[in-house]
């Protein structure tokens, strides 16, 4: 193990022409400023703590890959809209395998959240998205996809938005809009290819790029 001056390191590196990866360790809505406060880390975990937790200024960031789930899943306490408390959330936990890999305990899921997903993007300046585990949604007849809020206010009025709310006081008053898609009943775990998915999977795919004006790069 070595002990050094790692800004100087990574700056010497870029000079160099070297490539170098930063990975994130919590998901965005972590994020102890941009994410749903109270129930939030202690650290930046969105690529803006890059620069502050390295000393590689945010404009030698030429490509940034966001890593989401092709549907929503939540650790612990905290507002979540999308979260399916039946037969349908198990079955999506259950095909995903969505318990802690330390504690083994059992993740909240849900179906996609996209403007949850699409203020990710914003906040984390995304190039280009890597869609995940999206062979659990294999099965379902139906696939809903959250693209909008309806907010209940004091007054007693609502309001829709497309835009996140990061407070869980406000995300708590949240009921979600959602878009009805196809589901495609096919198994995809031996895909290699775009061509080799289902059509009605590369819709969900599509669906998924227009709506967050980012191309999907990868599904896995």
């Amino acid at each position: 193990a070595r002990v050094m001056d790692t800004t100087y390191l990574l700056h010497d590196m870029l000079g160099e022409g070297k490539r170098v990866l930063f990975e994130g360790g919590n998901a965005t809505l972590l994020d102890v400023d941009h994410g749903t406060y109270p129930f939030v880390t202690s650290s930046n975990c969105t690529a803006l703590g890059i620069s502050t937790g390295t000393g590689v200024p945010g404009r030698r960031l030429d490509r940034v890959v966001g890593i989401m789930k092709a549907y929503s899943t939540r650790v612990g306490a905290g507002p979540m809209p999308t979260e399916l408390l039946g037969a349908t959330g198990n079955l999506l936990r259950e095909r995903g395998r969505e318990y802690g890999t330390t504690t083994g305990r059992p993740r909240r899921c849900g179906w996609l959240d996209l403007v949850a997903v699409r203020y990710s993007v914003m906040v984390n300046g995304v190039t280009e998205i890597a869609l995940m585990l999206f062979d659990v949604l294999a099965g379902f007849d139906e696939l809903q996809v959250c693209t909008a809020y309806e907010i209940a206010r004091a007054d007693g009025t609502t309001e829709r938005t497309d835009r996140f709310p990061p407070d869980a006081v406000d995300l708590e008053r949240v009921t979600p809009i959602y878009e009805t898609l196809p589901g495609f009943g096919e198994e995809i775990t031996g895909a290699r290819g775009w061509d080799d998915l289902p059509a009605k999977a590369r819709e969900y795919v599509e669906f998924v790029e227009k709506y967050l004006d980012v191309p999907v790069s990868i599904v896995s």
